[in-house]
């Protein structure tokens, strides 16, 4: 998909394509209850990116009955892992859509997610059943993240988004992160210390995605605005108390406010499609970074750009 997801989040998949109810139960009975995860090429069909995500699942419903089998699993997942994909095994498969596509591939566990989870097995039998084991992981991360030391790159990223941070509250953002951001903000390798640099890349995400949508919605408030004015001069001669009608169709537009709209939708692609592209490819190129002091850098870029663009539009 469209989707690039990053290492340690978790997501609830519907399952009711029969090709992915094949390999649910595949991974069933084989026992690895993993599958991989690539985002496809926006705009070369049948393309993906070279480097994707491992699912993990870890909770699995049969929801048949409850759905008259419209949806076969309801299914929860763990990113636990990147992996290169080298060859697609059946690319015929793409064009019949009879079956899931297969990939060979390389697990790239630079997050210790993996690691984590056989550890967890193997100390299982030794942790004291009075104590929670979650309680005894927030405590080691929290310990971890008091006694971590940063690198010279990991405190200019540190500052780079306190300096962000600050620019959005002068320019009172409708979208912007709270002061309190910058202190838990994680630049941090691996999963181990909470936060870590990979939820700082969800952080980011999300930030990313909102403001997408707050162009978007400002975007329709505007043409909204010219056609409650034009509803109001055809029908009520400018009477504030006139009740507007919920629903009103495209012919019965004026053709200037028919030509707006036209515009408003060519606006809406050419804007928005990319800020769409650098949402999904900035994501990308981080989960294909080589290693932490990549992605750190990486993500000190992205912050940088987003704080040079708030500083040009404060000089306006």
């Amino acid at each position: 998909g469209g989707v690039v997801y990053t290492p340690n989040s978790e997501h609830i998949l519907n399952i009711f394509e029969p090709r992915y109810r094949q390999m649910y139960n595949d991974i069933l009975m084989n026992g690895s209850k993993r599958f991989v995860v690539s985002m496809s090429h926006p705009n070369e069909e049948g393309r993906f990116a070279q480097v994707g995500v491992l699912f993990s699942l870890e909770e699995l419903k049969e929801v048949s009955e409850m759905t008259a089998d419209q949806v076969k699993y309801i299914c929860n997942h763990r990113v636990t892992g990147r992996v290169k994909l080298h060859k697609v095994l059946n690319p015929e498969a793409w064009e019949s859509r009879d079956t899931y596509l297969k990939v060979k591939g390389t697990i790239i566990d630079d997050t210790g997610l993996l690691d984590e989870e056989k550890n967890d097995n193997d100390s299982d039998e030794a942790m004291d059943e009075s104590i929670p084991q979650s309680m005894v992981a927030e405590l080691k991360k929290a310990a971890a993240f008091d006694a971590m030391e940063k690198s010279p790159e990991e405190e200019a990223l540190l500052q780079s988004f306190s300096d962000l941070v600050e620019l959005q509250h002068d320019l009172t953002e409708d979208v912007r992160f709270t002061r309190a951001s910058v202190k838990s903000f994680g630049v941090a390798a691996g999963t181990e210390i909470d936060p870590n640099l990979w939820t700082s890349i969800r952080l980011w995400q999300s930030y990313a995605e909102q403001r997408l949508v707050a162009r978007q919605n400002e975007m329709q408030k505007e043409f909204q605005e010219k056609l409650v004015e034009f509803l109001k001069e055809e029908m009520g001669d400018g009477d504030e108390e006139l009740e507007l009608p919920s629903a009103i169709g495209f012919q019965d537009l004026s053709p200037e406010l028919q030509n707006e709209l036209a515009e408003l939708q060519k606006r809406m692609t050419s804007e928005l499609k990319p800020l769409l592209l650098e949402q999904t490819l900035s994501m990308q190129k981080i989960l294909e970074a080589n290693d932490h002091d990549d992605r750190v850098e990486l993500m000190r870029y992205f912050v940088d750009a987003e704080r040079k663009r708030l500083q040009a539009k404060k000089t306006l």
